[in-house]
């Protein structure tokens, strides 16, 4: 049996996404021309914007602009601050967390290096920044907050409502890598407050490749990838007609199914859970009102996070160790030391998470192996024996 618990990295494409992805492939004409075959496709980027937009609460005068990832949106957006910071403004600030995903640390370290300042909130045990310090960090020169939503490892959500109200008051642009939210979470981007929403289809059992930029009428905005008049100008490159339309289909069905999330999933994510820590010297993370719905943290002392995921791989269980982008790296997790984990232990930290095709019967599978598996890797275990005999 192969059971998939790395959806928080990548899901399967739905098989009615796929139908609907590999039928659209055949229109591959002009969105800009007036020949039938472009009047043909653009009616299909219409019909799908029209799916798009109420799905995640999108008011008619704002813009999805279409990206390749949330790792391009998140981008777009922060060097957006960079690009007016360098032509004159005097906000030069922003706030952001510990918890984010690398695609707003690596472009945050960047602007530092042309002059910008960044501060990065510490989250608690719940894996959330405390609003309070959020408020406090704010200066005059505060050009921007960014706050994921939820995060890939610990599923731990933020309160992005109040992070929303907070930005308001003060009058700040609000961004928040929303990667995890859809088909997870009832996005509303109006009811959230945020001025930027980014998301990738991949993450809601839609297609690689494609993703989305949502910008509230009147936040700035400065193209990353300059070039025709595609998006209004607002990003260049052809159009991925096939990918727009199954990522608009993706986010309809994400919807639909968020009962099932809620519910089915949920139930057998908590019976995971509730087995895993069944087994000596293992901890799980975050509160379950705080996590998402399908994800399961959890360390295994005296355990090598790699070795686990070695083993696993060997009967077939897929999972991932720390920041599932860079599951290569040998460097403990930094969302369970920023949790409060010692540098050991976040060694050893595994994530599961399920999506709403995993069934009961795989579930049962993990739980009657994962116990084998764990003492296996222990009994070889010198850094096991010495907390046993300490």
């Amino acid at each position: 049996m192969e059971v998939y618990l790395d959806n928080n990295s990548t899901t399967p494409m739905d098989e009615e996404v796929r139908a609907i992805y590999h039928e659209h492939e055949k229109f591959y004409g002009n969105v800009n021309s007036i020949y039938q075959k472009g009047i043909k496709t653009r009616k299909l980027l219409i019909d799908a914007y029209d799916v798009m937009y109420p799905a995640i609460g999108a008011k008619d005068e704002d813009d999805i602009i279409i990206t390749s990832s949330t790792t391009e949106g998140n981008n777009t957006v922060i060097k957006t601050f960079l690009y007016n910071f360098l032509h004159g403004s005097e906000k030069k600030h922003i706030t952001t967390t510990v918890a984010e995903h690398s695609s707003i640390k690596a472009p945050c370290a960047f602007v530092k290096k042309f002059g910008m300042e960044v501060t990065y909130l510490y989250t608690n045990e719940n894996g959330r920044i405390d609003t309070q310090e959020l408020e406090d960090s704010i200066r005059e020169d505060t050009a921007l907050i960014s706050v994921l939503f939820a995060s890939n490892e610990s599923g731990a959500i933020q309160p992005i409502k109040e992070i929303g109200e907070t930005a308001k008051k003060y009058g700040i642009p609000f961004h928040c890598d929303g990667a995890q939210a859809i088909s997870k979470a009832k996005v509303n981007v109006a009811d959230l407050g945020v001025d930027y929403f980014t998301f990738s289809a991949h993450k809601f059992h839609g297609p690689k490749g494609v993703g989305g930029l949502y910008v509230r009428n009147g936040a700035p905005f400065v193209p990353l990838i300059h070039g025709g008049n595609q998006m209004g100008g607002k990003r260049g490159g052809s159009i991925n007609t096939a990918g727009i339309v199954a990522m608009a289909k993706a986010m309809e069905l994400a919807n639909k199914n968020l009962e099932k999330m809620f519910y089915e999933v949920s139930k057998l994510r908590d019976k995971l859970e509730q087995e895993i820590l069944k087994i000596p010297d293992t901890r799980s993370y975050v509160d379950k009102k705080y996590r998402l719905p399908n994800t399961v943290i959890a360390s295994f002392r005296g355990i090598e996070g790699e070795a686990m995921l070695w083993e696993l791989n060997q009967v077939g269980i897929y999972a991932a160790t720390g920041s599932s982008c860079s599951s290569e790296r040998l460097k403990g997790s930094e969302v369970l030391e920023a949790l409060g984990e010692d540098p050991e232990i976040a060694h050893t930290g595994i994530i599961f998470s399920l999506s709403r095709f995993t069934t009961e019967k795989e579930i049962d599978y993990v739980i009657e192996r994962l116990p084998r598996i764990v003492r296996k890797l222990r009994d070889i275990s010198m850094t096991y024996a010495k907390v046993k005999s300490g």
